[in-house]
C-alpha cells in the first residue's frame, strides 16, 4: 500500500517507518500538517495515518480540509488523547479509525488490513523506481526496460527499502533489524548474496557499496 504517515514524534516516526516498510508498504512520512495536505493536492494514496497533535495543521483539520473537495482516502487517526471529544470530532471530519497512542504495532495492522478489505484495496500497484524500473511488491515482480524478473520475497524487501531510503547509506545491521525477525538473524554474507543478485538484475551503478558503512540506493 502506498501510505501517508503524519506524525511529528520522532522516535514514533522511526519506529511505525520501520514497521510499515518491513511490511512492504511503501512509505512517505511527514511531521507538518500544512506540508502533508499540500502534497494530497498532487499524489494519491492508499492510506492516511495522521497524528491529531501536529504543528501547522492538525490532523483533523487535514481530513476536514481534504474530504471538503471529495478526496475520500481511507484516513487512520492516531492521537495521545484519551477523551471521547477528539475521537467525535475524528469521526465527524472523516476518518475511518482511530488508534489511541500507546498501541501495540500488532493493532495498527489489523485495523490496516481492515481498512484494506472494506476498501477493497490490493497490493498491486508499480512502484516505479526509476524511468525503466518498475516493482510490483505483491507478486516480487520486478521490471527492468520491461523485461520481467522473479525476486525471492526478501530481495523484494530489500529493494524496497533501499528504495524507500533512496540516498542514505544502509547499513547490513538496519536491513537484518528491520527485515528479519529476531530468531533468523542472517550473516553479512548473506546479505551481500541478496545485494549481489539485485545488481545482476538492476546493474551495480543502482546500488552501490559504501565500503565500511553498507549500500546506498541511488
Amino acid at each position: 500500500m502506498k501510505i501517508l504517515l503524519l506524525e511529528d514524534d520522532p522516535i514514533l516516526s522511526d519506529i511505525l517507518l520501520c514497521h510499515l516498510n518491513k511490511h512492504m508498504h511503501q512509505t512517505t512520512h511527514f511531521n507538518d500538517g500544512q506540508l502533508a495536505c499540500n502534497t494530497l493536492n498532487d499524489q494519491k494514496f492508499d492510506l492516511l495515518i495522521l497524528d491529531i497533535n501536529v504543528p501547522k495543521l492538525s490532523g483533523i483539520d487535514l481530513l476536514k480540509e481534504i474530504r471538503t473537495y471529495q478526496n475520500n482516502t481511507p484516513a487512520i487517526v492516531i492521537t495521545a488523547f484519551q477523551d471521547t471529544a477528539h475521537l467525535k470530532k475524528s469521526f465527524e471530519n472523516g476518518c475511518d479509525d482511530y488508534i489511541k497512542k500507546p498501541f501495540d504495532l500488532e493493532e495498527l495492522d489489523l485495523r490496516i488490513k481492515n481498512i484494506q478489505k472494506r476498501f477493497h484495496i490490493v497490493n498491486e500497484e508499480a512502484i516505479k523506481l526509476d524511468d525503466n524500473i518498475l516493482l510490483i511488491v505483491s507478486k516480487n515482480r520486478l521490471f527492468v526496460d520491461e523485461i520481467s524478473y522473479t525476486l525471492t520475497r526478501k530481495e523484494c524487501k530489500i529493494l524496497l527499502y533501499l528504495c524507500n531510503q533512496k540516498g542514505k547509506v544502509i547499513s547490513s545491521e538496519e536491513l537484518i533489524q528491520n527485515l528479519w525477525d529476531y530468531h533468523e538473524m542472517p550473516s553479512e554474507a548473506t546479505i551481500r548474496v541478496y545485494i549481489k543478485n539485485l545488481r545482476n538484475i538492476l546493474g551495480k551503478e543502482k546500488i552501490q557499496t559504501v565500503r565500511g558503512n553498507g549500500y546506498i540506493f541511488e
